[in-house]
């Protein structure tokens, strides 16, 4: 479309309804054709061991009977309470199988938050991967969840029985039935049961792995985590449905990522803008410039903003592009994703996912201008069901023609998407609009600089209407002053756009997927303005 003409109609994308009438019916079912094809082929290897795709078929059947024996029924929600291992792969496609709802609980979530889930899910019994995960474990023991040694599965740990909780219906159309019930708040609010279908997570999977050309030969590292969805779909049933080889990891870090991208050459590293940040806070601290992975083809992020700087220093750092992609819990997640055969220097997270269509509108409701930025919304086969017991919300986030509401701001160039931000976080400032993303991004490329945060504060009698706050995690033994960031604002930003305030913290709250915890922020600067 010509510069400046309207978005008058949703940008569409190739067809892929051949894909969709070959997709499997429920997730279970993808490793059936590399069970006979290549049942002696590595499937899933950690630190413990390494099980075959006929060893991980025969640990689902033991997984199944196991769950059959403690009560479980088509439609319980059963809690799993877990960081990646093989017995948490086992469960979960066993649980496909017997028709039961897994509700996916990092183990590294707080007791609070670990309590919130377990009240609104009501499951019918929790299961803690105990000896892999000592956070897991630690929940097992506040829930006085009993031990159980289940071959081949280890030591798994198992809560009473809920003999109150009442099971949902069971959807005729296998499809479209709920094959995962994950929790999220992104970094506001109240959380949230997004309910994905077999058919979400298969096609997200499958498109995917497509796009990065996945096959048997593929061995990826699996240390996103898979109670979230892109560790789920893109990582873990991505790889399942490719027949590649996938090396868990439970948590990250920089020493075992090197050691296992060097000793089982990788070819796959899927990560979160933060890990990366550690790995080159770890190269500098060991005084090395570069590495090399022959056997390393493709380095991607998603889960949180990239930011230019960061996506440069990681590429001079391995040779490699640094793959970008967009996606929301409730899509799947994929929205957008990079193509392997684009090398791009900017940090647009990539062309409209193959398969959904994509609007961008204003906030009353009309076309934005094309280039403009305006809220995405989007309609495909990646859009969940909905939000478990919570008609209301569901119905605000989808409209009556199938439109998810992402709540985030982007803009098209091309065929290319930006985000741009956060609805809820734009900054009107002396009248003209203020993406936080952008300061972010200025801030992040300064030398001494980890991440920010930018965030607006409404101040009574402000003649500019907000003030624009930012949090600065500092390297660490900085010595950069607030002063200083502030002569860097000048440098670099219009007067509109420079923070009133700089908050220096040692470290900036990050949720499990590397996103910056802006509502723990809010609450910080809501009752008095900082003094910087």
């Amino acid at each position: 479309m010509p510069i400046g003409m309207t978005i008058k109609e949703p940008v569409r994308n190739v067809d892929v309804s051949p894909l969709l009438a070959n997709l499997p019916e429920r997730l279970g079912d993808v490793i059936a054709p590399w069970v006979e094809s290549s049942p002696d082929r590595t499937v899933l290897v950690e630190t413990s061991g390494s099980w075959t795709y006929r060893e991980l078929s025969s640990a689902v059947s033991a997984a199944k009977d196991r769950l059959i024996q403690l009560g479980v029924r088509p439609g319980d929600r059963v809690m799993l309470v877990f960081e990646n291992c093989r017995a948490f792969v086992a469960i979960f496609l066993a649980l496909e199988e017997i028709d039961a709802w897994p509700v996916l609980v990092n183990a590294r979530l707080s007791a609070s938050e670990v309590s919130q889930i377990r009240e609104h899910s009501n499951p019918r019994r929790i299961i803690y991967t105990s000896a892999v995960s000592p956070h897991a474990s630690a929940h097992a023991k506040r829930h006085h969840a009993t031990a159980q040694d289940v071959v081949p599965l280890g030591t798994i740990s198992v809560g009473a029985l809920n003999e109150d909780t009442v099971a949902e219906p069971v959807d005729t159309n296998v499809a479209d039935r709920v094959a995962a019930l994950i929790y999220t708040s992104g970094t506001t609010g109240t959380a949230k049961g997004v309910m994905l279908t077999h058919r979400n997570l298969l096609f997200v999977a499958a498109v995917s792995a497509q796009i990065r050309a996945l096959s048997p030969r593929d061995r990826m590292y699996g240390v996103l985590p898979m109670s979230h969805a892109v560790g789920l779909s893109v990582v873990l049933l991505g790889a399942l449905f490719s027949g590649a080889t996938l090396y868990l990891a439970p948590r990250f870090d920089p020493v075992a990522a090197l050691a296992t991208l060097e000793k089982d050459g990788l070819t796959v590293m899927l990560g979160v803008p933060a890990m990366f940040a550690l790995l080159l806070e770890y190269a500098k601290a060991k005084g090395f410039q570069s590495v090399k992975f022959p056997s390393l083809r493709i380095i991607s992020s998603s889960g949180a903003p990239l930011d230019a700087t960061l996506k440069a220093s990681i590429e001079e750092f391995f040779g490699l592009c640094l793959f970008n992609g967009y996606g929301v819990t409730e899509c799947s997640p994929n929205i957008a994703q990079a193509r392997i055969e684009e090398h791009r220097r900017d940090t647009s997270v990539g062309r409209i996912f193959p398969g959904i269509e994509v609007k961008l509108n204003r906030a009353d409701g009309q076309a934005v201008a094309e280039g403009d930025v305006g809220e995405l919304w989007v309609r495909g086969p990646n859009v969940m069901r909905g939000y478990y017991r919570a008609p209301a919300e569901t119905a605000a986030a989808i409209d009556g023609e199938g439109w998810f509401n992402t709540r985030d701001l982007a803009r098209l160039e091309g065929e290319h998407l930006f985000i741009v931000g956060r609805t809820k976080d734009l900054i009107v400032r002396f009248g003209f609009n203020v993406y936080p993303a952008e300061l972010e991004t200025v801030f992040n490329s300064h030398p001494e600089v980890v991440r920010s945060a930018v965030l607006g504060r409404s101040v009574k009698g402000t003649e500019g209407g907000e003030e624009i706050v930012v949090f600065v995690q500092p390297l660490p033994g900085s010595p950069v002053t607030a002063a200083q960031l502030s002569d860097y604002a000048a440098e670099h930003l219009v007067p509109y756009k420079r923070p009133s305030h700089f908050i220096l913290l040692r470290e900036l709250p990050l949720t499990p997927t590397g996103k910056v915890m802006k509502d723990e922020l809010a609450r910080m600067i809501a009752g008095s303005v900082p003094t910087h």
